[in-house]
This record gives C-alpha cells, structure tokens and sequence, in this order.
C-alpha cells in the first residue's frame, strides 16, 4: 500500500509555490508520488482569464519534467464543467485501491472544506494534507480541524511549515516583464507562455 499526493487547482500558469507545495507534501509525508489535476472550471472561484486546459495541462507536465515522482492528469478536464474534489477523488480511489491518498490543500482552502460539495465523500476517500501560509496560522488550521472536520470524519496531517507564497494572478499580470517573475515560474514554462502567446491583454 503506497500513498499518493493530490493537488489540483487551476494553475493558471503553475508556478514555483504549486512546485514547492507538492514537493514539500512528498518529502514530509513520504509520498511516492504526487498527482496534479488542473481543473475544467473551479467551482470556488471566479473562472475569469482561465486559459484554455490544453495549455493548462501542458504548462504542468513541462513543470513537473524536471522533477521524479509527479505526474500531471487530465480526470477533471475530460469531464469537463465544474470539477469537484468528492467526484475526482471517488474515480481516483477506484484507480488506486490499495493505496492511501493524501488531498494537498493550502489553508484558505483547509477552512473551507467543510463547506465543499459532500465534504463527507472527501474524508471517505483522502487524507487532507494541509500547509500553512504563515507559521501563525498552525494553531487556527489544528483548531479548526479538531472542532469542525474531525466531527464530521475527516482525517487531517497539517503540516508545522508554510511554503512559498507566489500568485497565478501576479504572474499574469507581469507577463511582459520577465525580470519580475522568471524568480517565480519556470524559465520553460515561461517560454511556452510566450510562445503561445498566452496571457497578453
């Protein structure tokens, strides 16, 4: 029995924070590998400036090349609409059946998820693995873990560091300025977003 990291989002590009996450999760958690989903549409936010999947999707397997143990799937941009964590996570376990999966979340999402469509689906099927974004927020995350999920049968690892903090919307806002954001993305990745001329106003 092996444990697997999953991570979606809609990397809208992917960038160095999603690659430190999920490498973090791995190393911490002993993960043999660590699946990222791009979503088709999120169901928690605005879909505004959402480049097409195909882009998505490649953008993710060019980031995740330099790198052993991730893999980059397509479940959630096949099955198009909105993609919810219980629907992907329920095609994952039949997948995966003897192993352990671990849903990678950041703690904005980690104080939502009770509140996410059949949270109870969720729990069923994963772990959550939640980072914080500051070293303050442990004591919220672990609070609101044992008062909120746990009643409602979630099992959670919240892990004690936070992760570079880097944003999607950041970096395509300053798409023309790679000074600013080559720190932040990878260099390859930037290179596909210009070739293909995505991101320019």
């Amino acid at each position: 029995m092996g444990k697997i990291g999953i991570l979606g989002g809609t990397f809208n590009p992917i960038h160095n924070g999603h690659i430190m996450l999920a490498d973090y999760c791995k190393s911490e958690l002993g993960l043999e590998k660590v699946i990222l989903i791009p979503t088709y549409t999120p169901p928690h936010k605005s879909a505004e400036g959402l480049v097409d999947s195909f882009h998505r999707i490649n953008m993710c397997k060019i980031a995740v090349s330099e790198y052993d143990g991730f893999e980059v799937s397509d479940i959630e941009t096949k099955r198009m609409g909105k993609s919810y964590s219980f629907e992907t996570l329920t095609s994952l376990k039949e997948l995966y059946p003897n192993d352990e999966l671990y849903l990678i979340v950041g703690a904005d999402m980690f104080l939502t998820l009770d509140k996410w469509k059949n949270p109870g689906v969720i729990f069923s099927k994963a772990t959550i693995a939640a980072v914080p974004r500051e070293l303050s927020d442990y004591s919220e995350l672990f609070e609101f873990y044992n008062s909120r999920l746990k009643p409602m049968g979630a099992k959670a690892v919240i892990l004690p560091k936070p992760v570079l903090q880097v944003s999607s919307s950041y970096i395509r806002a300053n798409i023309e300025n790679p000074d600013m954001i080559l720190p932040l993305i990878s260099r390859n990745v930037y290179r596909y977003i210009i070739n293909n001329n995505l991101y320019r106003k």
